[in-house]
């Protein structure tokens, strides 16, 4: 193989066209990594969020190779890796925030942060996931644990995290009810295995409540979504229930956890990527969800592809928002 690659890279902060083409080495992994030629990747609102300098503790090195998910197959393995070898079809999280991302030929990173790829769909769509998935995963299964039968509120259930908590709760057994603002969204959602779905522009958290919680509040709300939808979880939620958020950022009035005796979890899914700590939690639980994949509970809906030569355009349509599910960058 040669001893460059393409990669593309910011070597500021900016707008969608603050990407560069440019020519790196190709990086040699360590003793506890590996190097993967890289399929596929996609876009995470983490990605443009580091690229437009809103995350800045999370930007890797300038200059700096973005995007944390990552599919592909094992290139080259490190002295002390025995769970992969050359010609492994992987997918993984690991980089993009604190260290080199995917956004290249090539991408290495701690083996850890790495698991076998779902065979049930192609490695393209598997690049899809880590991040969304991941974050659905520990929401529903780690900050809580949703069980049969109980009654679970996701908010955003089109989007990229909803639309995998909405098959993750029903593979939990729970009764799901998921919210949308369009019917082509809603018909998605439910097409995902919601057993309800809420025009939430339309109905009030009380109407929802009443109809689908019995009017006893939901046991589990789910909100990948934050700011506003956030302070209605706490309305939503029954007493002694447990809101699960990805949010960080807004300021909220949190009396009504004290008053009715909530659980409130916060996951951020790159932390062990951040901190190059307990890194073997990110291929553990993405073996998991390969094994839902494979078994027909849970596939990611990719609604546009782009070339990598085409992130500018890719990070434009993320920012401007109102689709559903994935956007997929590929390295054609």
């Amino acid at each position: 193989m040669t001893d460059e690659m393409t990669a593309y890279v910011i070597e500021e902060y900016g707008d969608p066209d603050v990407f560069t083409r440019t020519t790196r080495e190709v990086p040699e992994p360590e003793a506890n990594e590996i190097r993967v030629s890289v399929t596929a990747s996609s876009v995470n609102p983490v990605d443009y969020k580091i690229r437009q300098g809103a995350l800045p503790d999370f930007a890797p090195t300038f200059p700096a190779t973005l995007h944390c998910d990552v599919s592909g197959v094992v290139d080259a393995v490190g002295a002390d890796v025995e769970t992969f070898e050359a010609g492994d079809r992987v997918y993984g999280m690991p980089g993009g925030a604190g260290r080199q991302g995917a956004l290249a030929e090539y991408v290495v990173g701690h083996a850890g942060t790495f698991a076998q790829a779902p065979e049930a769909i192609s490695l393209e769509a598997a690049a899809a996931l880590p991040v969304v998935a991941l974050t659905a995963w520990e929401m529903l299964t780690d900050k809580t644990a949703v069980g049969s039968d109980d009654d679970v509120l996701v908010y955003g259930a089109s989007g990229g995290v909803g639309h995998v908590g909405v098959q993750v709760a029903d593979r939990l057994d729970a009764d799901v009810t998921g919210t949308a603002s369009s019917d082509e969204k809603r018909d998605l959602v439910e097409s995902l295995g919601a057993d309800a779905v809420v025009d939430y522009t339309t109905t009030d958290v009380g109407s929802y409540v009443e109809e689908h919680a019995n009017g006893a509040g939901f046991d589990v709300v789910f909100d990948p979504v934050g700011d506003d939808h956030l302070a209605t979880a706490f309305e939503a939620v029954r007493p002694y229930g447990t809101v699960v958020t990805t949010e960080s950022s807004s300021t909220q009035d949190l009396s009504p956890m004290h008053a009715n005796s909530l659980d409130l979890g916060v996951v951020l899914v790159i932390l062990p990527v951040l901190l190059g700590d307990r890194q073997e939690r990110i291929g553990e639980e993405l073996a998991e969800i390969a094994d839902l994949v494979d078994d027909g509970a849970l596939e990611p809906h990719i609604v546009e592809r782009f070339g990598f030569d085409e992130v500018a355009e890719a990070h434009r349509r993320a920012e401007a928002g109102d689709f559903s599910g994935k956007l997929l960058l590929v390295d054609e």
